[in-house]
């Protein structure tokens, strides 16, 4: 490390008592690179066995990595902590400003640990850290409202982050999210709750400096490299111009889009909520995270009359992407490109992470259909495919838990379907909710085996796209494939990089990007200490008592044709029992 890099700089923080101090962790920075690495083992040094993942004890831990702020698309933050939504390893990933905001502070990691006994929002500007007063802010209905609010009262702006939850995590819900700067989100399992069981409100972080490189001429040519792969690549230019809502179509016309919890891979109303009918219709702004050239995130500007003010408008800016579209939109029967808009703002709203959300209320749909919850459990609201109206009136209800059935939809597919049935069709992989791709058995293996089990883990849905369409792999060989991708991206998310840019962090790249920030750290290492931190994960899983022996297979995907064929159940098994010794 650099000699004057305020990376190895940990803020501790501990809400119980107020009080806060800074460690100098070079020792896991070294090691570890940060980002991913280093949270992984701040979470093993943080979070007591067994500890409740809604106790004072759960810490949350942010941590960046050395590229932040240096090289383009160095853009995330990584979060680690106890997943409430799963019961062991929780870690979620968030752009915006959070990332450079962390750094220009002087950190490398922030660590909160305990509990308020008042609601309480953080301002960290520089080495300052106050504990604000949040009692107005908690209870309010949207959470864009307590954004504004906090924009007003804190300093830094265009150079802060404000990272806070809605009444979802307020309430507990274990699949709440925590939004930064309105429009990114740390969305899988639960950040929100944890955030919500500290009464934490929000965290704000602002800061100023300059960044020391090895360099400076060659830190130049190697940017100006990066900056020029991002910006010409047509991949990103694909971000940039429709974003990821243009995976929709092609999809769907593959046979791999989810549409009404999976009773079908083709939704005959796609190209209603398409990327580009988004792009011609509704689309109001571009935005682009901090030191990201790209600008991959959509927003479109819904306009709506007033009821009692002839001529008057209310326009609301609502983000849309390919995973929100999927699960609120082809998942629940949604082609109404006005309706999705008006569910996905409520979601926004709320605070709720928008995948669970979706494949959530997908379940309790088909429970309806079927006979296993009635009107009784729903408080007389009756779930159509379609009917995005009685889906946002669900919403409150899953906010408020006014009866049991309300109260397990807030933990979870799995936890309802343990209650009332309908297991065949939860779709949850290790309890967290499925993603938006039903490509072949790489999707599903990877969401399965994967560290957080989603489908960034490994990219499973890529390796069914580019090779199994092509040839048949075993189950061995295919876990090799998802694991080697896995190992990698515990890379990526340790220096931290955006993954839309992981054909241009090469090895070779990363190398050369460390070196300018003071790692020398070999190709051959990287791969070493990628699987180091993908083997300290799994101990943390184990530790908290996951096995791969206990993952429930859900039928509906054995049920469905994919684009490579019916995905055969032994096959999984074997894949998963490969897996088992290659990670344990």
């Amino acid at each position: 490390m650099l000699k004057d890099d305020t990376l190895a700089n940990v803020l501790y923080v501990d809400l119980s008592k107020k009080r806060f101090w800074v460690k100098k962790r070079e020792d896991l920075f070294e090691k570890y690179i940060g980002g991913t690495g280093v949270a992984t083992q701040l979470l093993h040094e943080e979070c007591p066995e067994g500890a409740d993942p809604l106790g004072a004890e759960n810490p949350i831990i942010f941590v960046i990595g050395p590229l932040t702020a240096l090289f383009p698309v160095a853009s995330k933050t990584v979060a680690m902590f106890k997943s409430p939504h799963t019961g062991n390893l929780g870690e979620s990933h968030c752009g915006g400003r959070s990332a450079i905001a962390i750094r220009m502070a002087g950190y490398g990691a922030i660590v909160i640990n305990g509990a308020s006994d008042v609601p309480v929002y953080l301002a960290i500007h520089g080495n300052r850290v106050y504990f604000r007063d949040a009692s107005t802010l908690w209870g309010m209905a949207s959470n864009f409202t307590v954004g504004r609010v906090i924009r007003e009262a804190e300093s830094g702006a265009g150079l802060r982050t404000i990272m806070r939850i809605g009444r979802a995590g307020e309430k507990l819900v274990s699949y709440a999210c925590v939004t930064t700067e309105t429009y990114r989100h740390f969305g899988r399992l639960g950040l929100g709750a944890v955030f919500g069981s500290k009464m934490l409100k929000a965290v704000v972080v602002s800061g100023k400096r300059s960044l020391p490189v090895f360099d400076m001429k060659q830190y130049r040519k190697l940017y100006d490299e990066i900056y020029k792969a991002a910006t010409d690549s047509p991949a990103m230019k694909k971000y940039h111009n429709l974003g990821t809502a243009e995976n929709v179509l092609p999809l769907n016309e593959l046979g791999a889009l989810p549409t009404r919890n999976l009773k079908e891979a083709r939704f005959e109303g796609a190209s209603e909520i398409s990327g580009e009918t988004f792009a011609e219709e509704y689309l109001g702004r571009r935005l682009a995270c901090s030191h990201c050239p790209v600008g991959c995130i959509h927003i479109a500007a819904l306009r709506e009359p007033y009821e009692d003010k002839l001529y008057f408008y209310k326009t609301s800016m609502i983000s849309y992407d390919y995973e929100p579209i999927y699960a609120l939109g082809s998942m629940l029967g949604i082609s109404d490109a006005k309706g999705y808009l008006k569910l996905m703002d409520r979601v926004e709203k709320l605070g709720m992470d928008a995948i669970s959300t979706g494949v959530i209320l997908a379940w309790a749909t088909e429970a309806q259909e079927r006979g296993i919850i009635s009107e009784d459990e729903t408080m007389g609201i009756r779930f159509r495919w379609g009917d995005y109206s009685a889906y946002i009136g669900a919403l409150q209800l899953i906010i408020e838990q006014p009866n049991d059935f309300y109260r397990a939809l807030a933990q979870g597919v799995e936890q309802a379907a343990s209650i009332y049935g309908g297991e065949d069709f939860a779709l949850s992989f290790g309890r967290n909710e499925m993603p938006g791709y039903h490509t072949g058995p790489g999707s599903h293996i990877g969401a399965l085996i994967g560290a957080r089990h989603s489908h960034l883990d490994n990219a499973g849905y890529s390796i069914d796209q580019t090779t199994l369409v092509k040839k048949q792999l075993t189950p061995e060989e295919l876990v090799q494939s998802l694991l080697t991708e896995e190992h990698w991206r515990q890379i990526l998310s340790s220096i931290v990089v955006c993954f839309f840019a992981r054909s241009i962090y090469s090895q070779e790249v990363v190398s050369k990007a460390l070196h300018l920030a003071g790692f020398d750290i070999s190709p051959a290492d990287l791969n070493r200490i990628g699987k180091e931190i993908h083997r300290e994960k799994y101990r943390f899983k184990t530790r908290e008592g996951f096995s791969l022996d206990d993952l429930r297979i859900p039928k509906r995907i054995l049920e469905i044709s994919s684009p490579v064929g019916r995905l055969d159940e032994e096959f999984i098994r074997k894949a998963i029992e490969h897996a088992k010794k290659e990670v344990i």
